[in-house]
C-alpha cells in the first residue's frame, strides 16, 4: 500500500493491485492516466470519494507530475528538493524579516515546496516507483517542511508561544495518524482539516501578505487560524484512528 499522510498520496510498498488500471506512454515510460490515478488514490483513502475541490487538486498534480513520471525523475529527488525549498524559505523569513522582497519570496518558495510535496508521491504512484524507503524519506521531509512553515510564520511577527502551539499540534496530529499505521490501520479513512496543504497555505499566504499590507498582523492572525484548525484536525485523526483499533 502507499502510505496517506495530509491528504496527499505517497509511496510505499508496491502491491499487485498498485499499477491496474490504464497507462499511457510518455517518452518511452508507461504512467497511470488521470482516471486510472484518482481510482489509486479512492482506493487509497478506503474508497471514499474526493470531493471537487480535491479532485481538482489530484487533477492538476496528475498533470504536473505526468511529465517528470515520463522523463524517469527520482520521487526521492522531487521530495528533496520540495524540502530544501521550505528550509531555504525558512532561512530568508528569518534574515529579510516580515517586510520587503525576501516576505514575498519566502511565500512563494513555501507555495512551490507544496507543489513538489505533492509532485513526489503523484509521480511514485504513477510509475510504481514506490518503496518504504520513500515514504520514510516522505514523512521526514514533511516534519522538516511543517517546521519550516512555523519558523516563517515566527520571522513574519507572530509570537513564538502561539506557533510553538501551532507546530505542535500538526506534529501532533501526524504522530497520531503514524502511531495508528504502526498498530495496523493503513487508512484512518479521514482528511482532516488541518492536513498539510492547509499549513503550507496559510505560512505562504501570510508571509506574502505581511510584506503587501504590513500594518495587519497578518503572521498572527494566520498562526492562531491554524492552531484552531489544529485541534479540530487532532480531534477528527484521534478520532478516527480511534474507532478503527
Amino acid at each position: 500500500m502507499a502510505r496517506v499522510d495530509g491528504g496527499c498520496l505517497h509511496g510505499s510498498a508496491v502491491d499487485g493491485e498498485a499499477m491496474n488500471g490504464t497507462r499511457r506512454q510518455t517518452s518511452g515510460r508507461q504512467v497511470l492516466d488521470r482516471e486510472a490515478y484518482l481510482r489509486r488514490w479512492r482506493t487509497l483513502h478506503g474508497g471514499v470519494e474526493a470531493g471537487a475541490l480535491v479532485r481538482g487538486w489530484l487533477g492538476g498534480a496528475h498533470t504536473l507530475a505526468r511529465p517528470l513520471a515520463g522523463a524517469g525523475v527520482s520521487p526521492a529527488l522531487l521530495t528533496l528538493v520540495g524540502a530544501a525549498l521550505a528550509v531555504l524559505a525558512a532561512g530568508l523569513a528569518v534574515v529579510g524579516g516580515p517586510t520587503g522582497a525576501a516576505a514575498v519570496a519566502a511565500g512563494v518558495l513555501l507555495a512551490v515546496a507544496g507543489v513538489f510535496d505533492n509532485l513526489d508521491g503523484a509521480v511514485a504512484v504513477m510509475t510504481g516507483r514506490t518503496s518504504l524507503r520513500g515514504a520514510l524519506l516522505d514523512a521526514a521531509c514533511d516534519r522538516v517542511g511543517d517546521a519550516a512553515c512555523a519558523v516563517v510564520l515566527w520571522a513574519c511577527g507572530a509570537p513564538a508561544w502561539l506557533v510553538l502551539v501551532a507546530g505542535g499540534l500538526a506534529q501532533l496530529q501526524e504522530y497520531v495518524r503514524a502511531r495508528g499505521q504502526g498498530l495496523g490501520v493503513d487508512d484512518v479513512q479521514i482528511v482532516s482539516v488541518a492536513e498539510r496543504p492547509v499549513r503550507l497555505a496559510i505560512a505562504a499566504s501570510c508571509a506574502i501578505a505581511t510584506a503587501i499590507v504590513p500594518w495587519l498582523d497578518w503572521a498572527t492572525l494566520g498562526t492562531g487560524v491554524w492552531a484552531v484548525l489544529g485541534v479540530i484536525g487532532f480531534v477528527q485523526v484521534a478520532t478516527a484512528v480511534g474507532r478503527r483499533l
